[in-house]
């Protein structure tokens, strides 16, 4: 029989706080994390996306600074969607008890961030680069701070964070609980938990690399341009919500202009998006406003939406260990979904590396070309590929003034002359 939360060493108040929350029965990594963290040791976990690392580490920081006064808990992570989703539990779980929290993120008002910080609150969230303007400046100090959190360890350092990952480290107190929480656990990770952690309890309820238990993978092997058409034809199978993940933020607009077109409520995300713009789209996904997300990496870790039916990897990742991220968005919690990958030959390197980070084969499944969707779309492409239409005002008339000098791409590519010219050097 696994344990309950009240074995756990929590107080009667944070047992109540859990049952508002509905939360009935610790998760696997609650059950091993929670006890050595509420006794200040560190702790290093790591567990498949979507069960409940966060709730692993906020519930004994509450616990621990209940009643006390200043900034004592410090929580990192990659993006600013996940810091902001962070602070949901920190508010639900700390307000009770007379905790405060700050946010800390790029692409919000400094000033307020700076006013919020000289409230001393109990816990400040933050995104690393924009904690270490703040801390330039005077803004952000940590004189009594008990205890750091590096949520998605991996994935800042993947982002290049490491430099302002020193920074922040090098001016808090040696003295500190360090808890650091991840799905995957690599070589960069592994190696800074050494260098940085002291005798870490280490709680892995699942091997890194292991994707999430109740999502159903389904590979296409398909040319590229057949990605379009099995897109929509996926989504018209069904009336599931879906995040699509693409490489490149171009693609990530070129495939929601598609999906609009093609009349699906959908929205984009990514990082040339403001952050009003980001918020918009999240909030919109979230309440069902829209059907459809198309995103970046960006929105792939800890990002929690409930009830994603179908995550379509329109494009494979650059990192093999964003893929378990990516797919982690359906399958969370008790649910269950979908994850399709869509791969074309020379896809084969990243799919091979994949593959070997789950240790299993991702089962292959024959693209629907004779759906009444796909084809349609298919037969659209291919009238567009014959006939592209008049061309553009302008097409192939020099932009220059005349007279002026040619650009840096006109001096160091010469035009060719026309084959059988008779020109000879």
């Amino acid at each position: 029989m696994s344990p309950s939360f009240s074995q756990l060493g929590l107080s009667p108040e944070a047992l109540e706080a859990l049952r508002r929350a509905r939360f009935t029965q610790p998760t696997p990594i609650q059950v091993r994390a929670i006890p050595p963290a509420l006794e200040g040791k560190d702790v290093i976990g790591c567990a498949a996306t979507g069960t409940g690392k966060t709730a692993a580490y906020v519930l004994p920081l509450v616990e621990r600074f209940a009643g006390r006064e200043g900034t004592h808990g410090l929580v990192l992570a990659p993006t600013r969607e996940l810091v902001q989703q962070i602070a949901e539990p920190v508010r639900f779980f700390s307000e009770p008890r007379g905790l405060t929290h700050a946010v800390v993120i790029g692409g919000e008002d400094m000033a307020a961030q700076v006013e919020a910080l000289k409230q001393q609150p109990s816990f400040v969230i933050a995104t690393p680069g924009r904690l270490v303007d703040l801390m330039e400046t005077g803004a952000a100090t940590f004189p009594r701070l008990e205890a750091l959190v590096l949520d998605e360890a991996d994935r800042m350092l993947d982002m290049g964070f490491l430099p302002q990952i020193e920074r922040i480290l090098a001016a808090l107190p040696r003295r500190r609980q360090t808890l650091l929480f991840s799905a995957t656990l690599g070589p960069d990770v592994t190696r800074f938990a050494r260098e940085r952690l002291r005798a870490p309890v280490r709680v892995e309820v699942t091997r890194s690399g292991t994707p999430a238990e109740r999502a159903e993978q389904r590979l296409y092997r398909v040319k590229p341009e057949e990605k379009t058409p099995l897109l929509l034809a996926l989504l018209a199978s069904d009336e599931a919500t879906a995040l699509v993940f693409t490489r490149t933020k171009e693609r990530a607009d070129k495939v929601h202009r598609a999906l609009q077109r093609a009349g699906h409520r959908c929205a984009v995300l990514h990082a040339d998006r403001t952050q009003n713009q980001r918020k918009q789209a999240m909030d919109g996904f979230r309440k069902g406003t829209y059907r459809c997300l198309v995103a970046t990496d960006i929105a792939a870790r800890g990002l929690d939406v409930e009830d994603v039916g179908h995550v379509i990897n329109y494009d494979l990742p650059h990192a093999p260990e964003d893929y378990v991220h990516r797919i982690g968005r359906t399958a969370r919690a008790e649910a269950s979904g979908v994850a399709s990958t869509f791969a074309t030959s020379k896809d084969d390197p990243m799919l091979a590396r994949i593959e070997r980070i789950m240790r299993a084969k991702i089962p292959r499944v024959p693209v629907p070309r004779e759906d009444a969707v796909f084809k349609a779309e298919w037969e659209q492409l291919l009238a567009a590929q014959r006939d592209p239409g008049p061309p553009q005002k302008d097409h192939g008339v020099p932009k220059r003034a005349l007279g002026q000098a040619p650009g840096r791409h006109a001096r160091t590519h010469k035009r060719r002359p026309p084959s059988g010219s008779g020109h000879s050097s």
